[in-house]
């Protein structure tokens, strides 16, 4: 049912479009002769490049992962209390988007700044092509601002860094090897009732990965503290653990398929994808040069041309 209901949504667009540009073609006809206006061929033509457009950058989203949901983490980069509010205002930047795309969101961890903002914090969404759009985001976030927590009133420069992975489904089998898990309890802080600081529902887990292919280990580390049982969050912790290790799949994928190299440098973890310079009244994306004066209207959600702009670029090279 999922490829027919795939199929038929690229038929439907594609007769969309062949009625919008027939219904334009035949307006360009009556022009000529008078029986409609100009404004009303502008509108049809507007009409037909809204569409292909859309069934452009759909087209940029054809990858298995992309179709999932996403779960994103914001950390605060070095430098105090004002990368620390930098962090929490990118996490609202996204939960504005999430929230106008219709999209199901869950903080699953969050740990407070020291006197402002957050150190870090995790963000399941789930919703249709989540991953798709969101993976535009993976990197570090720059802020050029006065800073309200500088007594000189003195221009500072701030970093965050936004790290997102697929959140799997049941539709995608990964192997947890049971031996290689280990968990610790402890006291979810903040809002959440009486039993908050009396009973240990928050959950670390630490997962020991082994590459099969090179034998190099790592530890992974994810804490969950969204629920108010144990059970429930070491539940969601697994699905956290296993779409890190789909992610982690995914990278060995996309290195074997000789990827454009400076596309590749593009979505690096690491690499400084956008500014935002509040007193020049702009941001700015460093890889498609895309940019909006727009400041308020961006920290409020609308990163749609942002992500429209990348995929248009990348999304083929992928």
């Amino acid at each position: 049912m999922k490829v027919v209901k795939e199929l038929k949504f690229w038929i439907n667009s594609y007769n969309d479009v062949k009625a919008a540009a027939d219904e334009l073609q035949l307006a360009f006809e009556y022009v000529k002769e008078g029986i409609v206006s100009e404004e009303e061929v502008d509108s049809h033509y507007s009409h037909a490049i809204g569409l292909i457009e859309d069934l452009e950058l759909k087209n940029m989203l054809r990858r298995e992962e992309d179709k999932l949901g996403a779960v994103l983490k914001i950390n605060a980069g070095a430098g105090g209390t004002e990368s620390q509010d930098w962090a929490s205002m990118l996490f609202r930047m996204y939960q504005r988007w999430c929230e106008n795309k219709k999209y199901k969101i869950t903080v699953t961890n969050w740990q407070d700044g020291d006197d402002a903002g957050i150190k870090t914090a995790t963000l399941q969404v789930e919703g249709d092509l989540a991953y798709g759009f969101l993976k535009c985001e993976n990197g570090v976030h720059r802020l050029v601002r006065v800073s309200p927590y500088n007594a000189q009133g003195k221009r500072m420069t701030s970093f965050a860094s936004v790290f997102v992975v697929p959140l799997v489904d049941d539709t995608i089998e990964i192997e947890v090897n049971a031996a290689d898990l280990s968990w610790d309890t402890f006291r979810s802080s903040g809002a959440g009732g009486q039993n908050v600081n009396k009973v240990e529902t928050g959950v670390r887990l630490h997962y020991l990965f082994k590459d099969p292919d090179t034998g190099e280990e790592q530890e992974i580390v994810i804490e969950n503290t969204e629920g108010r049982s144990q059970m429930g969050n070491r539940e969601n912790a697994l699905r956290l653990l296993k779409s890190q290790l789909y992610e982690i799949e995914l990278e060995k994928r996309r290195a074997a398929q000789a990827v454009i190299e400076a596309g590749k440098k593009k979505i690096e973890w690491g690499s400084q994808i956008r500014s935002y310079v509040f007193d020049d009244r702009r941001v700015k994306d460093h890889r498609t040069n895309y940019q909006s004066s727009d400041v308020t209207g961006v920290m409020d959600g609308d990163l749609d041309e942002f992500i429209k702009a990348y995929l248009m670029e990348y999304g083929g090279g992928e």
